[in-house]
């Protein structure tokens, strides 16, 4: 009989841990990417065409988003012979591969609170087909039932096969040199 109480209580348990789901408002959600070089910087969007948030007594636990990155744009360039030449070669292979790879994912893989609002994520980021671990500092905010999740998650492009005129890779860039590191401000906000 002792078997069977532990038993239960251990099945109660792990069902009154599972966290609910909280689906995300993509309308209201956004991921800004912003690549640096010698010259400059450029800036723009990357679509989330689904994404989710494990969420229980008001701390995350988890979750994922996907982007769309046939939907990437250029915002910074007015210009818009200039932008299409710019967005069009971000999509190349010479970046991001899109129409070989039209979706990259984030899913948490770990979430550190010691206050529920500030966090150190960390997940596995999925760019051109190549999933690696990054970790970032985001902040969670409830207000009316309403979650919304911030944070800044920067990768090393050069790990996901992103090589164009990295000084990584390449001598004698000189002001031609982009950056490795490319910045998402990833922005997700969901319901309680």
């Amino acid at each position: 009989m002792k078997i069977f109480t532990l038993l239960a209580t251990l099945a109660f348990t792990a069902f009154s841990l599972t966290p609910e789901v909280a689906t995300v408002n993509t309308a209201e959600s956004t991921i800004t990417w912003t690549a640096k070089k010698v010259t400059g910087q450029h800036h723009g969007k990357v679509p989330i065409t689904s994404a989710t948030l494990d969420y229980q007594n008001s701390r995350i636990l988890g979750g994922t988003f996907e982007m769309d990155m046939t939907g990437l744009t250029v915002e910074d360039i007015t210009d818009p012979d200039m932008n299409k030449k710019l967005s069009d070669h971000l999509k190349s292979d010479d970046f991001f591969s899109v129409e070989k790879h039209n979706k990259s994912t984030f899913k948490i893989t770990d979430a550190k609170t010691s206050n529920g609002k500030d966090y150190d994520i960390t997940g596995d980021l999925t760019i051109k087909g190549i999933t690696k671990p990054v970790t970032f500092p985001a902040t969670v905010e409830v207000n009316s039932g309403k979650i919304t999740a911030t944070g800044k998650l920067t990768f090393d492009r050069t790990h996901y096969d992103i090589k164009f005129r990295s000084g990584s890779y390449f001598e004698n860039l000189a002001d031609k040199m982009i950056y490795d590191d490319v910045e998402l401000d990833v922005k997700l906000v969901a319901s309680e």
